[in-house]
């Protein structure tokens, strides 16, 4: 089926290309969504000004969504989650969960689905991208921590040098358990 796209469609096109696509996809999706209509010779016609309309549109769209975007690239986010030794999480942390935080650490609503990802399910930091429009998208910087250790401020490079002393405060403790052999002897 070709179908003429009157609204931009992610991952299929801009408004006035015309794009062929499956039948059920262009019947039980874009047709009724009214974001294409069937390519005709009559609404061929039409292409060219529904392309202007569009761009002047978009021009417009992106102008009022770049303070947001230049907002969402300041966000850092942070999660805790309970993980194995190996890094991996016993759950995820999902689109929704960072939709969520977005929505209160910024204060901008963002759907899930605006969030190019797949649940997180590992220890680390991570890229998010955030689809606002199809020619702006920022990216957001999300750490996952394990649960129960000090969350990490938002500098990333300054919880990986406070975790090393940790870690070497944590190599003398077992040199004072090996102290408490010799005292059972001495009794």
């Amino acid at each position: 089926m070709k179908v003429l796209l009157i609204k931009d469609v992610y991952k299929l096109g801009r408004a006035g290309d015309v794009k062929k696509v499956a039948d059920g996809y262009g019947r039980n999706f874009l047709l009724p969504q009214a974001m294409a209509v069937l390519a005709t010779p009559g609404a061929m016609k039409t292409a060219e000004r529904i392309r202007t309309k569009a761009a002047e549109r978009r021009t417009i769209l992106n102008e009022e969504m770049s303070v947001v975007a230049e907002a969402l690239k300041k966000v850092q986010l942070s999660f805790g989650a309970r993980a194995g030794e190996t890094g991996k999480l016993y759950g995820s942390i999902t689109s929704q969960d960072v939709a969520d935080a977005i929505q209160a650490k910024s204060g901008y609503g963002i759907k899930r689905q605006q969030l190019d990802m797949q649940p997180l399910r590992t220890l680390g930091e991570h890229v998010v991208r955030i689809r606002l429009t199809m020619d702006l998208i920022p990216e957001l910087k999300i750490t996952v921590y394990r649960e129960g250790e000090a969350e990490p401020s938002l500098p990333i490079e300054e919880p990986a040098e406070k975790a090393e002393p940790k870690a070497v405060e944590a190599a003398p403790e077992p040199a004072a358990e090996t102290g408490e052999d010799p005292a059972p002897a001495e009794s």
